[in-house]
């Protein structure tokens, strides 16, 4: 063999490894880029029941929260009904004991004549 047909086989040979390493090396950095991924999402998927968990413990606390709001709430409605309601039989009682002197009361309110046609 002439030493030039050698040469030239031995830089074509390199030429196509060298081409092929390159493409080695991309493909080595394309797969440690795909194992990344995948193990942010193993990760993710990891925490999910957790952080779940967490998500639900504040539900629950919120859920407390409102409901002993709501408690609260129909506590002080029930207690200004009642308040309403006596303050309306007294205003009732003082009106008639001023017709019975005499005395007619003022005209009260819209809201007052509401009340004591529906009783709301």
């Amino acid at each position: 063999m002439d030493v030039t047909v050698v040469v030239a086989v031995i830089a074509a040979a390199g030429s196509v490894l060298g081409g092929g390493g390159f493409f080695v090396a991309r493909a080595t950095v394309r797969a440690a880029e795909a194992t990344a991924r995948a193990n942010r999402a193993a990760a993710l998927a990891a925490a999910e029941p957790e952080q779940r968990r967490v998500d639900l413990e504040a539900f629950q606390a919120i859920r407390d929260d409102l409901r002993a709001e709501v408690r609260d709430l129909r506590t002080e409605t029930g207690r200004l009904r009642m308040i309403v309601r006596a303050f309306a039989s007294y205003v009732g009682e003082l009106s008639m004991q001023m017709r019975d002197a005499g005395v007619e009361p003022a005209e009260p309110p819209d809201l007052v004549e509401e009340y004591n046609r529906t009783g709301v």
